[in-house]
């Protein structure tokens, strides 16, 4: 995702008079969510519809700064945070989302990952 965002960090370092800092270091703030979808159940042939829930797990990149001599400068903010267009899904899953112990035991490797990201490095082209 943030590759794909590559043009806008660009942009907001040459706004920001900032392009000796294309190797950052940066601080990304993601805001990431977990909601429940409801029933999603389908009725299969004659009988009666199988009820099934589902859970949606996504992330939208809030804001992007970049640390310079004088302190930390944003670089990028996503404009409308609560925007469809701009939450990623990482997850779609049919499960209750008050059932823990299932979203626990499919969640924990995005988990995992996420933890790993945490410490990686940013290369701009």
């Amino acid at each position: 995702t943030l590759k794909d965002m590559e043009e806008d960090i660009l942009e907001g370092l040459k706004s920001q008079e900032l392009e000796e800092y294309l190797n950052g270091p940066f601080t990304v703030v993601i805001k990431e969510s977990c909601d429940g979808m409801g029933d999603v159940s389908e009725k299969h042939g004659c009988g009666p519809a199988v009820p099934e829930k589902a859970v949606r797990f996504s992330f939208t990149i809030m804001n992007i700064s970049v640390s310079n001599n004088s302190g930390s400068v944003r670089i990028f903010e996503e404009s409308k945070p609560n925007s469809e267009l701009c939450c990623k899904p990482l997850c779609l899953m049919l499960a209750d989302e008050s059932d823990h112990e299932t979203l626990t035991a499919i969640l924990s490797p995005l988990i995992a990952e996420r933890e790993a990201m945490k410490s990686c490095e940013l290369m701009l082209e």
